[in-house]
This record gives structure tokens, C-alpha cells and sequence, in this order.
């Protein structure tokens, strides 16, 4: 079996037969669900350790596995819609195209570029501090993305908060256009 991917092209050698990875292939196989904040998610690990909730920062409201991983995909027409969360998140980029990761922190706003080629300024891992409004789109709106997203301490849905527009805006008035467009309320 041989992979060819990059330039449009994402599909599997097998046996002389050209099978085409799709983002439907990948939603099926992989038993993926809608996210709350867009695209398709599912758990693939939550560790059997627990921290004790005094031995978090006040920003948890009780204890948290030490870490836990999602699968992700994101498709054309679709965005992860500017959240935070009170831990760090890792995301890591297994298949498809480019993705686009902003950040908005006390420093203001940062790209970082999700992918493999390393010329075009991309990584293959990319970290999102602990506390930091995020989204992410794909950089070509044209195809997918699958990704992971590791969490530490482990996610849960008690620290996860939308962000809302009008709000986000006064407080990065700079960065108005981007949070605009990966806002959904």
C-alpha cells in the first residue's frame, strides 16, 4: 500500500486501486460526531488519573483526568468557532489540508499554521495556552482536515465557554474582521 497526498491529492495505493480519502470517509470510519463548537469530534482517550480539584488552578470547578485526546476533522464551509478552555490544548495534524489556528491572548492575536510543509511557515503540532480565545479554519476552504487535540488537564465540557461576539470584539477591537467571521453568536 502506497499514500499519496498534497496538491489535491489525498488517496490511498491499495493493491493497483485508488481508494479517495474524503471528509465523509473519515466522519464514518472514524464515528465522528458534530462539536459544539463546529466541525466533528470524538474522544479517543481520557486517562484513568485524576487530579484533585486543590491541586488545580480556581479556574476548575472540581477534578480533571490528567489528559484526554480527540479525534477532529474540519471540511469546506465549516470553522471552529472562537472558545477558550482552562487547560492547554495540543493539536496535531494527521491528514488533509492546511489549517489556520488564531489566537487571542493577552498579547493580542497570533496565526499559527497546522500542517506539513515546514517552507510554508506550518507545524506539525501546535500548542494553544491554557485560558487563550482560539478558532481554527481550514487555510483553502476547499477540502478537510483530520487532526487530534490533546488536553491537559483533561477536557471537560464545565470549562469549555463560546465566545460571544460583541464581547470578544471590545476586548481585541484589532482583530474585529477575524472574530466576526469565526464567531457564531
Amino acid at each position: 500500500m502506497q499514500l499519496e497526498t498534497g496538491s489535491g491529492i489525498n488517496r490511498r495505493i491499495d493493491n493497483g486501486v485508488y481508494v479517495n480519502f474524503t471528509a465523509e470517509h473519515f466522519i464514518k470510519t472514524l464515528d465522528l460526531q458534530r462539536h459544539p463548537e463546529g466541525g466533528y469530534y470524538r474522544e479517543i482517550y481520557r486517562s484513568n488519573l485524576e487530579i484533585p480539584q486543590t491541586a488545580l488552578p480556581v479556574s476548575f470547578s472540581g477534578a480533571r483526568n490528567c489528559s484526554t485526546a480527540i479525534y477532529y476533522l474540519l471540511q469546506k464551509g465549516d470553522f471552529s468557532a472562537f472558545h477558550k478552555i482552562s487547560s492547554d490544548e495540543l493539536w496535531h495534524f494527521y491528514f488533509g489540508d492546511t489549517i489556520l489556528i488564531h489566537v487571542l491572548d493577552e498579547r493580542g492575536y497570533t496565526l499559527h499554521r497546522l500542517g506539513l510543509s515546514s517552507e510554508k511557515g506550518e507545524y506539525p503540532v501546535v500548542v494553544v495556552p491554557a485560558g487563550s480565545w482560539f478558532a481554527a479554519e481550514l487555510a483553502s476552504q476547499t477540502g478537510f482536515a483530520l487532526m487530534g487535540c490533546t488536553v491537559a488537564p483533561g477536557f471537560d465540557f464545565a470549562d469549555f465557554r463560546m465566545a460571544e461576539r460583541e464581547q470578544l470584539v471590545k476586548e481585541f477591537s484589532p482583530s474585529a474582521d477575524i472574530i466576526g467571521r469565526l464567531t457564531r453568536a
